[in-house]
């Protein structure tokens, strides 16, 4: 079986696919078909006799929220906003991580170059003893505004050291490799060695730690969004709209309950995308 039909006949991926598709979809199309814009108030049509939101209707699909806002547009708004945050961060974080791994695991066992290795490594121990989110936190706090650029710096600064571990890992394995010895015998440079034999090799582990670490950035945000030190009001993120319902979910429960489904849907999507990346690209499989 060639990894062309592994990718397609997989469970794990073809279901985690799914849920990403539909978010995706959602988030692109949701503020297209919505009924009203996710920043106007409108409580002549959205505030019940009661002085509550209205619930699920036919203007309102999911609802409107405490502003009387439609809830369905914030909703994919802020999925537009958590794919953005998630993806571009993960991006940044495969990329220092990936260099790192490589250039660390590659340096490892070697006379002069050892040294580098030891001191690359010592760093990412000493980053990885702090918790990423007490870690994005602090880096947070010393931040004026928060902003989306400063959220991806931050996210994307603090999540590497895990993928710098694993692809170290694999650089050890693959260094020793027959082919990749010879070209050392053979006089080819370091960094041609790095970009057509190693970089090539680790590329799969690559993969799979940024896809599983889309969703590990999304709940990232949305954490930071519900405590109260991620995008500023009235930006809709799903931390900020789960925080604004948590004080309803009886009187209005689909303020709780339609950012905590996206959340859930769309970690779960990307760790079952990554999960099944991992079955289908690992040799051993």
């Amino acid at each position: 079986m060639n990894a062309h039909e592994a990718l397609r006949k997989h469970s794990t991926l073809r279901w985690g696919s799914f849920l990403v598709s539909i978010v995706v979809l959602f988030s692109l199309v949701g503020p297209w078909v919505a009924p009203h814009d996710a920043y106007t108030s409108n409580p002549d049509r959205a505030m019940t006799d009661a002085l509550l939101p209205v619930g699920p209707s036919i203007e309102y699909p999911l609802g409107a929220d405490r502003l009387f806002r439609d809830m369905l547009a914030r909703l994919a708004l802020g999925g537009r906003l958590s794919l953005l945050i998630g993806i571009a961060a993960s991006a940044i974080a495969a990329t220092l991580g990936g260099l790192v791994g490589i250039v660390s695991g590659y340096a490892a066992g070697k006379k002069r170059a050892a040294i580098l290795d030891w001191t690359l490594m010592r760093f990412v121990d000493v980053g990885l003893s702090f918790p990423f989110l007490l870690l994005v936190m602090a880096i947070g706090a010393l931040l004026d505004r928060t902003t989306v650029t400063s959220l991806l710096a931050t996210l994307g600064v603090t999540g590497w050291l895990g993928t710098a571990r694993v692809v170290r890992a694999k650089t050890l394995t693959v260094r020793d490799l027959d082919y990749v010895v010879a070209a050392r015998a053979l006089g080819q440079r370091h960094v041609t060695i790095l970009w057509k034999h190693i970089l090539p090799n680790v590329a799969g582990t690559l993969l799979v730690s940024a896809t599983l670490s889309i969703g590990q950035m999304i709940l990232a945000e949305s954490v930071l969004s519900y405590l109260g030190v991620g995008l500023s009001p009235p930006t809709p993120t799903w931390g900020a709209m789960l925080y604004e319902g948590q004080d309803s979910y009886i009187l209005a429960p689909w303020l709780l309950a339609c950012p905590a489904v996206a959340i859930v849907a769309t970690v779960l999507g990307f760790n079952l995308v990554g999960e099944g990346l991992r079955d289908v690209l690992d040799p051993r499989g």
